[in-house]
């Protein structure tokens, strides 16, 4: 019985992931021969699986929005809603 069928699929992508790398590095340091177009497919599928860290440039105008309270409520009014404040140790 399994209790999560999305966990079994995460969890066979990260280690199919996980074997794409072992075997890119292993080509890397020559412990391995592969052609050219096995690479291409290991870093096409790479892709797939781990988001890629390009640069963002944003562009457009910031906004700030500020919310402004109408009143602050006085030390009664905060007590009896909030309790007393504790005192930290020093």
């Amino acid at each position: 019985m399994r209790l999560n069928p999305a966990h079994d699929e995460r969890t066979r992508a990260r280690i199919q992931t996980t074997q794409l790398i072992k075997r890119l590095q292993e080509f890397i340091f020559s412990k391995v021969e592969l052609q050219p177009a096995q690479v291409t497919a290991a870093l096409g599928l790479l892709r797939k699986t781990i988001p890629d860290l390009a640069a963002i440039e944003h562009s457009g105008e910031v906004k700030q929005v500020f919310a402004v309270s109408p009143e602050l409520p006085s030390m009664e009014e905060w007590e009896a809603e909030f309790g007393k404040p504790k005192q930290l140790d020093s």
